[in-house]
């Protein structure tokens, strides 16, 4: 090749470079305001995870507090292409529900981060949205249990309670769909920092892919079962990633916890993960994790 040849090469390659940096992130937004977890440590993580992806610029809207004026709540869920629901607490005003519900059909993305599988089990739609949830107004009248067992997913009529977790622990994480964009590279198991690990969830489960599961053990106060940790829904156009994991800033330190979470949101906001699996990522037997 010759000099000119390769200096033009090397200058296309130096301009490429600075286009994909300059190219413009994709919104994000987080709620928060009301929740039975500590929302106000917990989202300044999940925006520092977003945002240290590359991928996003990543806004904050807090409602009212518990009993608050919540029609001053307002979200323009049009403007961005992925909401991360870090919300339990006083329902949404009819406009705003109706709001979220045409951003989710006309194909928004969503991510629900642990304790917002809590929130509004009294709103149907909601609850085929998020899939499966517990405590609060979600009871057997939300659907059916739903688990893994002997290879395949077990959907359990039986009447009870929703929501349970036992004793904080570090536990394995097992892949079951490793072909889905978002599982796709990660080891088949692995370990994840002490935390909780919720078990007797319970919804309608529609257009449900399960992606990742741990065993809930008796020992722990556990079910005995493998309980559904991550999964992935489509509701209308919109795409959905639920991961119940990550409970407080020490357990979202996991290094599973932080990538997971990073491939859910570029999934649910593009049908695409275009992230590698880094190399810290947490063996069968080690749990890695980050400042």
């Amino acid at each position: 090749m010759s000099r000119k040849l390769l200096l033009a090469s090397l200058a296309l390659q130096v301009a490429l470079a600075a286009a994909a940096f300059a190219a413009p992130k994709m919104k994000a937004l987080i709620i928060d305001g009301q929740n039975n977890h500590d929302w106000k440590s917990t989202t300044p993580v999940l925006k520092k995870d977003l945002e240290s992806s590359g991928l996003f610029q990543v806004d904050v809207t807090t409602t009212p507090p518990k009993g608050g004026p919540m029609e001053q709540f307002k979200p323009n869920f049009a403007a961005y292409r992925v909401v991360v629901l870090n919300y339990v607490g006083d329902n949404w005003s009819e406009p705003v529900r109706t709001a979220f519900l045409d951003y989710v059909r006309k194909g928004g993305g969503v991510v629900v981060y642990h304790a917002a599988d809590n929130a509004f089990g009294d709103w149907p739609e909601f609850t085929e949205i998020i899939g499966l949830g517990g405590w609060v107004a979600w009871n057997e009248k939300s659907g059916p249990y739903l688990y893994w067992k002997d290879g395949k997913i077990v959907r359990d009529d039986s009447p009870g309670r929703a929501g349970n977790h036992g004793k904080q622990h570090a536990y394995q994480i097992t892949v079951r769909e490793p072909k889905h964009p978002i599982m796709a590279g990660l080891p088949p198991v692995w370990m994840h920092a002490k935390d909780e690990l919720y078990d007797h969830m319970r919804g309608p489960a529609k257009n449900l892919t399960l992606l990742a599961t741990a065993y809930s053990d008796p020992a722990t106060r556990g079910s005995g079962r493998d309980e559904p940790l991550m999964f992935s829904i489509t509701y209308g156009k919109g795409r959905i990633f639920h991961t119940m994991i990550g409970h407080d800033p020490s357990s979202m330190s996991c290094v599973g916890f932080i990538v997971t979470l990073q491939r859910g949101a570029e999934w649910a906001a593009t049908g695409k993960v275009k992230q590698k699996v880094p190399a810290d990522f947490p063996t069968a037997t080690e749990v890695r994790t980050r400042p």
